[in-house]
């Protein structure tokens, strides 16, 4: 089974692009970040008439969730993160398909540092953790995925130093999200490729693709009732190069399912 993690930088206007990979890498499950549409203006035909069905939670202008999967039934178990009712952005979808619970998630960047942005990046994480332990409790195998907005270590993220007072890279989020790894959860693409440079984003400025100048923020968390059910995955970087795409390239695993 293949599940892939895309942030698609808005739904609506890269919907070709999308809609190319779709057909290209041909996912099972599909977790969609940054749809930067309103619930209506979800393209709900034009992913039907590629194959896939989906539920989402949309948002005007900002943020958006989506889960598409191809010939397999989808539940939606909640589209919120627990702990908030005040929180109005769409930035996370939980769903059951064929038995596995599957998280996708659009976390917040929370730049500039400091100040009330990067303080709500906080606290949307300490919600993220207490679910993901809840989900560790249940032992239920799960997939916590999409774009974390944390780039975990060093090697994630080229020139390092540069970044140490960005969101992205402070060590309270780095530390957040070790800590979540300690809990039994593995980062699946730093586990498959251990020694390697891998990069997920590549800014639009600076011809930073060109140059590999990349960083890595697209995650795929599996729980230890999933662990050792990997078998490959990789990022579609080529992607990136293809024309009016999103500044993310899709991200994905391949698990074996009995």
């Amino acid at each position: 089974m293949k599940i892939a993690t895309y942030n698609v930088n808005g739904v609506n206007g890269r919907l070709p692009v999308l809609l190319k990979w779709l057909k290209e890498a041909q996912p099972d499950i599909v977790c969609l970040q940054e749809l930067k549409a309103p619930q209506e203006r979800f393209p709900i035909k034009e992913i039907n008439d590629a194959g896939y069905q989906a539920v989402w939670k949309g948002q005007k202008s900002w943020n958006g969730v989506a889960i598409l999967t191809k010939g397999l039934d989808i539940i939606e178990v909640q589209d919120s993160l627990p702990g908030d009712p005040e929180d109005i952005q769409s930035r996370y979808l939980e769903v059951i398909i064929d038995q596995m619970v599957i998280c996708c998630l659009y976390l917040p960047n929370g730049n500039p540092y400091p100040g009330p942005k990067f303080d709500y990046k906080l606290s949307w994480i300490k919600r993220l953790q207490k679910r993901t332990h809840e989900l560790i409790k249940m032992e239920l195998p799960a997939v916590i995925i999409g774009d974390f907005n944390i780039i975990p270590e060093p090697e994630d993220v080229y020139k390092p130093e540069r970044w140490e007072n960005d969101a992205l890279y402070r060590t309270e989020v780095r530390k957040a999200y070790q800590e979540i790894l300690k809990k039994g959860w593995t980062d699946s693409i730093r586990t498959l490729f251990p020694e390697q440079t891998v990069y997920t984003f590549w800014d639009y400025l600076y011809k930073a693709y060109e140059r590999n100048a990349g960083i890595r923020l697209d995650h795929i968390l599996l729980s230890p009732y999933l662990s050792n059910s990997l078998q490959s995955g990789g990022v579609d970087s080529h992607v990136r190069g293809w024309e009016k795409s999103s500044d993310h390239a899709p991200v994905w695993i391949e698990i074996e399912r009995s």
